[in-house]
């Protein structure tokens, strides 16, 4: 799908065809984590705006450490999705935390879809974007997570939908796959996003207030209008 095309299927905003993109508070607050996708496909330019939308992130010392996979050969996402399902069971002890003892209700239905044959981890989306960093350097990880909510917020604004898939990375550093998707030895998955047009709109998830430790405020002049 075309650029030109995206604000026509903007199922999660309200909004008339041809109208400008969201603004970057818009974006922020409408992102949703989608995981429904429609049977699109993303053109090549509106994944090329994307990953330069990316690539504006903040880097440390302006090292840019970053690097793409992508992926929209539906054969491949499948196999790929498989093989993180096959190794997911080895792998989640190392996230047994990841839930707390309130959400084993939700863990519990995670691995029950993992082990269904029909289930995919990228939801049936049609781009898997993955974010790859040179395995040095004490920011690397942090500028491809910056890159990776760049991403999302673009996508966001052109009415997208997109889910980090965490359980995905393990697996797409794995030999076979690290091979198969040409990912180079010096380099490291890091994040895994799915982006595409979302089959259906999306309640917001609540989300707590900032939890503010500290707030040290310096001295100020009161000013005429103050404790009159």
């Amino acid at each position: 799908m075309c650029i030109a095309c995206i604000a026509v299927m903007q199922p999660h905003r309200e909004s008339s065809p041809g109208h400008a993109p969201l603004s970057a508070l818009d974006a922020i607050f409408m992102r949703r984590s989608i995981r429904d996708y429609a049977p699109v496909t993303l053109e090549e330019e509106t994944v090329r705006s994307l990953l330069d939308a990316a690539v504006q992130a903040p880097t440390a010392m302006h090292t840019e450490p970053w690097a793409f996979v992508v992926v929209q050969d539906r054969a491949i996402l499948k196999r790929l999705s498989d093989r993180a399902k096959d190794s997911w069971t080895a792998e989640a002890a190392k996230f047994r935390d990841l839930h707390s003892v309130a959400d084993t209700t939700l863990a519990r239905g995670f691995a029950e879809r993992m082990a269904s044959p029909d289930f995919s981890i990228f939801y049936d989306a049609g781009t898997l974007i993955v974010i790859c960093a040179k395995s040095s350097g004490p920011f690397v990880t942090a500028d491809c997570w910056l890159a990776a909510e760049n991403l999302m917020l673009a996508a966001s604004a052109l009415g997208l939908g997109t889910c980090c898939i965490g359980s995905a990375v393990p697996m797409l550093n794995s030999p076979q796959t690290r091979s198969e998707l040409g990912i180079p030895d010096d380099f490291e998955a890091v994040v895994a996003i799915v982006v595409g047009v979302p089959r259906g709109p999306v309640s917001p998830s609540p989300r707590n207030d900032p939890h503010v430790l500290s707030w040290r405020k310096g001295n100020h002049r009161q000013s005429s209008s103050e404790g009159a």
